[in-house]
């Protein structure tokens, strides 16, 4: 358990609840940033100019050193105080927010982007931990159980606020607003930070620089080829070459545990496949999501010529869906239908699919496809219904020393997914639509949908292997039920605090 340390006296319980308010906020923010700049890319885009690829990389270079940094960022968190890497984090997000707001050109947005997602990979790894500090007993389930309801919120939000701050123009900001909205948001996280407990690791970790960089190399060499190259002889290279760097950042990570130095991954997750295959469905699912959304937008704006306000509200039903799902599967379908309502999810993110095939089908290459709007509210039903008992379902197959890594690769690759997702989908589109027309935008899009639907396949086979009975991590394994123990927490007054004890609720 982490130490408290540099805290004279507990904050009372109004500031407590306060500091929550904040790190959710943080958290909400960094999140929100994935999603809210896909409605205004294709505006960013006319506007800076540049290669029509660069509407891909307005998201993915966000979204690439955020995911390859988030374990770093947890590490950081262990050495220095998770209170003071959060208040770093949050403003050099400030900062680079208002420095993209302010972004004269392409280039140097993209370069911004880029910072602003390594700033956020040190924001969201401490947010556990920190509630961790604040709070005792029951309250930390409390807690710890508004963090799921905000990031579902913040995927809702996202696309459609995008378009509506794009919109409005306030001021003649046009898509910068969708930066400057960060501003109110850090600076009222900034003046609640002091009052954060000061938390850190008991026994100081060092710092991985070596598996960092081989991430790092690993993750932008598969990513780079994907995204508007015109080099295709280069392709399979780089992408080998990126797939070689990250199986040497898994032998080093071996490595690292077998000489007793405290490695970025806690090998012992990857014992079984229970958590692999965990790893890999969460990397589809998100690329899939995120990808599709992103075609979606591209299809309104680029395809039909729609404004930028009409391309976010179509996504309206998709997040509406989401949100009605997501609430009820985590107060009543979960408890009652446990991992198995991953599978009614997928299975009704795909029929939410293939409903919007049929119509862009049947839609005239000029028009505004009506029938679109209730094939992508089933898929956000779908979506939501898959969400919740997924993430749930994962953090259930690791034993409780093992959540803190676990927690933090899950959100590594679900950054990562979404990254492929916009990088694969976006540039099928783009290749797709580029020939010319509303009749080959139309096509692109279809063929776009249909890659989806087969990715939403191969989810649902890693998804078996995830769940699979009978395994080391199924419920029925003796290491899964054991009796409850308590975890001593060293800060004063604290109260035991009951170790996680997975259990599968599918067949209660």
């Amino acid at each position: 358990m982490a130490q408290t340390v540099e805290q004279a006296a507990p904050p009372t319980y109004r500031w407590r609840w306060a500091a929550l308010t904040a790190l959710l906020a943080a958290e909400a923010m960094n999140l929100l940033d994935a999603t809210i700049v896909q409605v205004a890319s294709p505006q960013i885009h006319a506007d800076l100019g540049g290669p029509v690829s660069d509407i891909q990389w307005f998201s993915a270079a966000y979204t690439l050193p955020f995911a390859a940094l988030l374990l770093t960022g947890g590490r950081l968190g262990d050495i220095a105080g998770r209170r003071r890497v959060f208040r770093l984090g949050v403003t050099g997000f400030l900062v680079m927010s208002l420095a993209c707001a302010l972004a004269p050109s392409a280039g140097l947005l993209i370069g911004f982007r880029v910072v602003q997602g390594a700033a956020a990979a040190l924001i969201i790894p401490q947010t556990f931990g920190l509630i961790r500090a604040m709070f005792a007993g029951h309250e930390i389930s409390r807690a710890l159980g508004s963090i799921g309801p905000v990031m579902g919120l913040t995927a809702v939000c996202g696309p459609v606020l995008g378009g509506v701050l794009t919109h409005a123009d306030l001021l003649g900001s046009s898509w910068r607003a969708v930066f400057l909205v960060n501003a109110p948001i850090a600076a009222a996280v900034l003046v609640i930070a002091p009052r954060l407990i000061e938390d850190r690791a008991p026994q100081r970790p060092r710092l991985d620089p070596v598996g960092t960089v081989l991430v790092i190399i690993g993750t932008a060499l598969v990513i780079y080829p994907l995204i508007g190259t015109a080099r295709p002889a280069w392709t399979w290279a780089e992408t080998a070459a990126g797939l070689a760097a990250l199986v040497v950042f898994a032998g080093h990570q071996r490595r690292s545990a077998l000489a007793g130095r405290p490695p970025l991954l806690e090998p012992s997750l990857f014992a079984t496949r229970s958590f692999p295959a965990a790893l890999v469905t969460s990397t589809l699912f998100f690329a899939t999501l995120i990808g599709l959304t992103l075609v979606v937008v591209l299809q309104m704006q680029l395809g039909l010529g729609v404004g930028v306000l009409t391309a976010g509200l179509t996504l309206l039903p998709w997040s509406l869906g989401s949100a009605v799902s997501s609430w009820a599967a985590g107060a009543y379908l979960v408890p009652r239908y446990g991992s198995r309502l991953m599978f009614a999810g997928l299975a009704l993110l795909l029929t939410g699919v293939l409903a919007a095939i049929a119509a862009y089908h049947a839609s005239s290459s000029s028009g505004y496809p009506m029938p679109l709007l209730p094939a992508l509210a089933v898929a956000g039903l779908g979506a939501g219904l898959f969400t919740t008992p997924f993430f749930t379902s994962a953090l259930h197959l690791v034993s409780p020393q093992e959540t803190g890594s676990a927690s933090g690769l899950l959100n590594a690759v679900q950054q990562l997914g979404g990254t492929l997702g916009v990088a694969v989908l976006g540039s099928i589109y783009l290749a797709a639509a580029r020939p010319g027309g509303h009749a080959a935008a139309l096509r692109a899009v279809q063929h776009a949908f249909w890659i989806a639907a087969a990715v939403l396949v191969a989810t649902t086979l890693a998804a078996a292997l995830m769940t699979r009975p009978g395994g080391p991590h199924d419920r029925a394994s003796p290491r899964l039920r054991r009796k409850p123990t308590t975890a001593p927490d060293n800060r004063p007054g604290a109260e035991p605090i009951a170790a996680v004890v997975p259990t599968d609720n599918a067949s209660s």
